[in-house]
């Protein structure tokens, strides 16, 4: 005897060799010896197994889906009666187990109730689950021919238009994302070599940037149009200031100006660009400046916080009168200060002098006297800025004339494809000078919002801790004040839009502050600001690292000079790279100098392999 049977949903036939009233001992078609539940047998026969299956089969592939359902009735019905009822007589064996295999296999058109009983499903339920079949057909054919023309070599627009997400932020039910993975599975390769293959994506550095703008540009990086509104008609300053800032800067956020007092006294002025003067709470631009939270900068390039009409609004762009939130201080020949005079006024912007073409004649060897020649307008003002800068160094107590020379490295994108290095000295005479009036406008403005009780974002470090923010003021030890805040780069920065909004408050009496103490918003807008303004130095930094890359290939570098930093960690020398290196000796000191191998670079991988060769004094290094 044999029996047909279901188990996980498959029919299945078996030789029985023993049956009790629970289940039975059978022989599959494989010679497995298997246990079968009773109340999973639906017919006993003594025909062959496998042609009764086979039989079976086909005569159910016979079976009209439709008019079996149609013949069914609104109640419940066991297959018997449904087949006898579909078959016009008794069926037989075989047709029972076809009938079976029908119902079964069409689970959308019949609802299995329990051992053999089955209801049809509604008439208007079942239209629905076979549109949403038939769909699934269609988007099957959809996938499939998308994954065929990307394995030929080209892009279906489709997924071009989902190809940043589907890289970076996959939604894995999108059809686009299916055909696109299902391609790259076929052709045993990545999706970003397939979209490399395709011509989609051009470059690494394009894939890095796309990364990042999903990640925190979902809606693209372009701005609405946002006009400026009308804002209160400013006194004029009876002062010329000029700025100081790499040739690469559009968004000038700061400007000084010297003006002679007489018995070796001089007033000078602290200008920041002042667009907080035309935010209004709540407004468009506002919600602009809360999200991006800052500029963000990589090689050959930069994301604004601001639109540009924002921009050329309110950069202190020489030529023009320009709205300004100013500090003055008034210095007598030994460089002491008075009390400072806080003014909201539009400054006549005289120059904006670019480092790259005043360094030359103003640097740590040359320009540096007052006997000198000027070589650029403002030569004799930089000259005597630069003596009170170091004399407000003197004061902080950070003042150190044996300070080695320590360097800023940054890449540089030629026009003919290749990567150039620019170096900077840290605490250069043109450094030293910006940095300390930064410094003085900062921990002053920080010191006036704390004496007032007023909360905005400081950047703090008691003791020896992690610099961090905060909304109350603190001690700043590496900057040797006792306030700190961002004040001076309200074009770029979040934080200091919220400081000169808190500021404003203070000088003009028809303004409110934007933040009171304890305020919910203002901790949300910290955290915002830290964790996004980290993430894009982040970005920077990876940027930063493969253009390095690239440059070691590209100048076909076999030696370099490194920093140790920590274990394997190393700084490498004259690049903004920071990479691992195998070999170090485990009792070797940060800030250790070493010489180390390359041994392999791959760029694209953002991967470069870095071997220890010596420890080496500072001054027998190569030049990278």
């Amino acid at each position: 005897m044999n029996i047909f049977y279901e188990e996980s949903g498959q029919f299945k036939v078996a030789a029985v060799v023993q049956k009790n009233d629970t289940n039975y001992q059978a022989d599959t078609m494989h010679g497995k010896r298997t246990k079968v539940k009773a109340a999973n047998v639906f017919v006993e026969f003594d025909t062959s197994a496998e042609d009764f299956l086979t039989k079976a089969q086909s005569e159910a592939a016979e079976i009209d889906t439709d008019l079996l359902w149609e013949v069914c009735s609104d109640t419940e019905f066991t297959a018997e009666a449904i087949a006898e009822e579909y078959f016009g007589h008794t069926p037989t064996k075989i047709e029972l187990a076809a009938t079976l295999i029908a119902l079964y296999s069409a689970p959308v058109y019949f609802y299995k109730k329990g051992k053999g009983v089955f209801k049809a499903a509604p008439e208007e339920t079942l239209k629905q689950a076979l549109a949403a079949i038939e769909r699934k057909k269609q988007q099957e054919a959809q996938i499939e021919s998308w994954a065929a023309r990307l394995q030929q070599g080209e892009m279906p627009s489709e997924i071009a238009a989902d190809l940043k997400t589907i890289l970076h932020a996959p939604d894995k039910q999108a059809l686009t994302y299916k055909a696109f993975t299902k391609a790259a599975d076929a052709m045993k390769s990545t999706p970003l070599a397939l979209a490399m293959q395709t011509g989609a994506v051009q470059s690494i550095p394009q894939y890095l940037h796309d990364g990042f703008e999903v990640k925190h540009f979902p809606q693209g990086t372009g701005f609405p149009h946002i006009d400026i509104p009308a804002y209160a008609p400013l006194p004029q300053a009876d002062v010329q200031a000029f700025s100081i800032d790499d040739d690469s800067t559009t968004e000038v956020d700061d400007a000084l100006s010297v003006t002679d007092l007489g018995n070796g006294s001089k007033r000078i002025g602290i200008h920041i660009a002042a667009p907080s003067l035309a935010v209004t709470p709540g407004s468009d631009i506002e919600k602009i400046i809360m999200a991006r939270l800052s500029t963000v900068y990589f090689p050959g390039g930069k994301i604004t916080m601001l639109p540009k009409n924002w921009i050329t609004g309110f950069s202190l762009d020489a030529g023009a009168h320009r709205p300004a939130v100013s500090i003055y201080f008034d210095v007598d020949s030994e460089f002491n200060i008075s009390e400072p005079t806080h003014k909201i006024e539009a400054v006549y912007i005289s120059e904006n002098l670019r480092i790259q073409a005043i360094e030359p004649h103003f640097n740590a060897q040359t320009g540096l006297d007052a006997e000198g020649r000027a070589m650029f307008n403002h030569h004799q003002d930089l000259i005597w800025l630069h003596q009170f800068a170091i004399a407000r160094q003197k004061a902080r107590g950070k003042y150190d004339p044996e300070r080695l020379p320590q360097y800023d490295y940054s890449i540089e994108l030629n026009e003919d494809g290749s990567v150039a290095v620019a170096r900077r000295e840290r605490g250069s005479p043109i450094d030293t000078l910006v940095s300390e009036m930064m410094i003085l406008a900062n921990s002053t403005w920080a010191e006036m919002l704390d004496e007032n009780d007023l909360p905005g974002l400081f950047r703090v470090q008691p003791g020896n801790s992690k610099v961090r923010m905060s909304t109350q003021s603190e001690p700043h030890s590496g900057m040797g004040v006792q306030h700190y805040g961002w004040f001076t780069s309200p074009l770029r920065r979040a934080a200091d839009y919220i400081n000169q909004k808190q500021l404003i408050s203070l000088i003009d009496e028809n303004a409110e502050p934007l933040f009171h103490n304890n305020d919910a918003e203002l901790f949300s807008a910290l955290r915002d600001f830290d964790t996004t303004y980290t993430a894009y130095a982040d970005f920077q930094r990876q940027m930063e690292s493969y253009w390095s890359l690239v440059y070691i290939r590209q100048e076909n570098l076999k030696e370099l000079s490194a920093t140790l930093l920590k274990e394997d960690l190393v700084r490498i020398n004259g690049l903004p790279l920071v990479v691992r290196a195998t070999g170090i000796p485990f009792d070797a000191l940060p800030k250790s100098q070493l010489l180390l191998s390359v041994t392999e670079v791959d760029a694209d991988k953002q991967f470069i392999a870095l071997n220890y060769l010596k420890a080496v004094a500072p001054s027998a290094l190569p030049v990278n």
